[in-house]
């Protein structure tokens, strides 16, 4: 058996009759779906199936991965993970500038006060930040993009300006490398390669799913402050979570700033 048909198996046993619209009910020799029931949902035989899962049956059309994953309820990451052990490329189409947060996300934002955090889509716009964040950076547009503020008005924020901007595109590189000919994708980078430093960077064409760990902010009210950084992907990858968390030594400093007069309490863009 390779990859592909162990994940099959798997995701066929967590997928119950019930989930997938199919009368429930009855003894089951093992849980989830019989075979014969994903076939049927996704319009093979019985034995192609037998020999997907047996690792006997190589290169699946899109078509066939496109309706095993409807039957097995995939999508997101899922959708793409079984695309990619087929050697294929998902054709579902992928939106870079979704700009719809889910509840669960949006609370993760209030719990994680005083730490600043957003939200931000594959092509770096910032959908989302709680008021910590407008403090840290100052109540920028709703949906302005992070790599123009970084690369402009948010420079000076930094200690270490010229890694953050370097961080930022590589990262902006990353998460559209699936999506680098979708309109959304290509009309940005060819607004931000106005500025001569990110056309630069974009020509050495680095990529950083990740950042550097730690941050040192030059606030104009609170001073220096230290941060790490945290990211977490979201929403099958299309949206992510930054979070800066105080150091130690800040904490304190940037929690006094916060709780002063006139601070904002919460931000939802």
């Amino acid at each position: 058996m390779n990859e592909l048909g162990a994940f099959l198996r798997a995701r066929r046993a967590a997928r119950s009759p019930e989930a997938a619209g199919l009368p429930g009910g009855g003894r089951r020799r093992a849980p989830g779906l019989r075979r014969e029931e994903l076939a049927a949902l996704a319009g093979v035989s019985v034995d192609y199936l037998v020999r997907l899962e047996q690792g006997r049956q190589h290169e699946p059309s899109a078509e066939v991965l496109r309706a095993l994953a409807a039957g097995l309820g995939l999508d997101g990451e899922a959708r793409r993970h079984l695309f990619g052990l087929a050697g294929r490329t998902d054709p579902q189409p992928v939106d870079p500038a979704v700009r719809t947060v889910p509840a669960p996300l949006r609370r993760l934002l209030l719990a994680a006060h005083p730490a600043p955090a957003w939200v931000l889509n594959r092509r770096s716009d910032l959908v989302a930040r709680n008021g910590a964040a407008d403090a840290l950076l100052g109540e920028p547009v709703d949906g302005a993009n992070y790599v123009e503020l970084v690369t402009g008005v948010l420079r000076p924020l930094w200690a270490d300006p010229a890694l953050v901007v370097q961080d930022a595109v590589a990262h902006l590189r990353a998460a559209t490398a699936d999506v680098r000919d979708h309109p959304a994708v290509t009309g940005l980078v060819r607004r931000l390669s106005a500025a001569p430093e990110f056309a630069a960077l974009w020509a050495r064409r680095e990529v950083r799913a990740a950042c550097s760990p730690a941050r040192t902010v030059r606030h104009p009210q609170a001073g220096e402050l230290g941060f790490d950084v945290q990211l977490l992907a979201a929403a099958g990858g299309d949206l992510q979570l930054v979070v800066l968390e105080p150091h130690p030594e800040s904490r304190e400093r940037w929690t006094a700033y916060l709780e002063g007069p006139g601070r904002p309490r919460l931000r939802l863009a």
